[in-house]
């Protein structure tokens, strides 16, 4: 019976030492604040980090949608809106489409620009070649418009329309807007203010050093050496 009493005792003494909550002190609470500090931090990362595509497997003359291999680029996209030499919205919706080969170019380009305190903004990258005709439409001279039956580098990924911001998304000033048809955007009209001939020559000088050349009457327009032997093209992309 003596034994029985003895079992019953510890039971209770056990289950009261269970039952006993020992005080937080401050330092357990600062560790619990750390702790969920980090958790927090963890699992907002893990939500707000983008991944991005690998070209790894994609043929160079693959059309890809720049967005989803970097997001350090800037973009305004005239023809998804009004704000064009045609004012007409000929895109459903504002993309950057070009061949896989044009796209590693450009962010190998961009990285440079990058670290000199400078981002590449776009205004156009492909263009189907229903919009090519359109254009021709309106503007029916080579000297400013490619004939749409022969096909623009536009139409084939190869190209892009293109200016500089600052990292605050400040644009440089390059003498005139895009799409301006006039001896003012002429590379080799060296009547302007040196800020603005300053200005295009880093943006000349850095893409043609990742391989693309400009041309004269276009201070803004760069083809990719090596895009002009792919076919015209004139697949629409999905807007999201």
């Amino acid at each position: 019976m003596a034994r029985y009493f003895f079992l019953i005792g510890l039971l209770i003494i056990s289950g009261c030492k269970r039952s006993v909550k020992v005080p937080k002190t401050a330092v357990d609470e600062v560790r619990e604040i750390v702790l969920d500090s980090v958790r927090d931090s963890a699992v907002e990362k893990q939500i707000t980090q983008k991944e991005f595509r690998s070209f790894d497997r994609l043929a160079d003359t693959t059309f890809v949608r720049l967005a989803d291999f970097s997001d350090d680029f800037v973009y305004d996209m005239r023809y998804a809106t009004e704000n064009n030499f045609l004012k007409a919205k000929v895109y459903d919706c504002a993309e950057c489409y070009t061949r896989a080969k044009t796209a590693k170019a450009l962010i190998k380009a961009n990285k440079e620009f990058i670290s000199k305190g400078f981002k590449i903004m776009f205004y156009d990258c492909y263009r189907p070649n229903s919009v090519q005709y359109k254009m021709w439409e309106i503007v029916p001279n080579p000297q400013y418009v490619a004939n749409p039956v022969k096909g623009s580098i536009h139409n084939k990924g190869g190209a892009v329309d293109i200016t500089l911001v600052d990292l605050e998304g400040n644009e440089l000033d390059m003498g005139t807007d895009f799409d301006f048809f006039g001896k003012r955007a002429y590379h080799d009209n060296l009547d302007l203010p040196q800020n603005i001939l300053d200005n295009r020559k880093l943006l000349k000088e850095t893409m043609e050093k990742h391989g693309f050349w400009s041309i004269r009457t276009e201070w803004w327009h760069y083809n990719l050496s090596n895009g002009s032997n792919d076919k015209v093209a004139d697949f629409k992309w999905e807007c999201e």
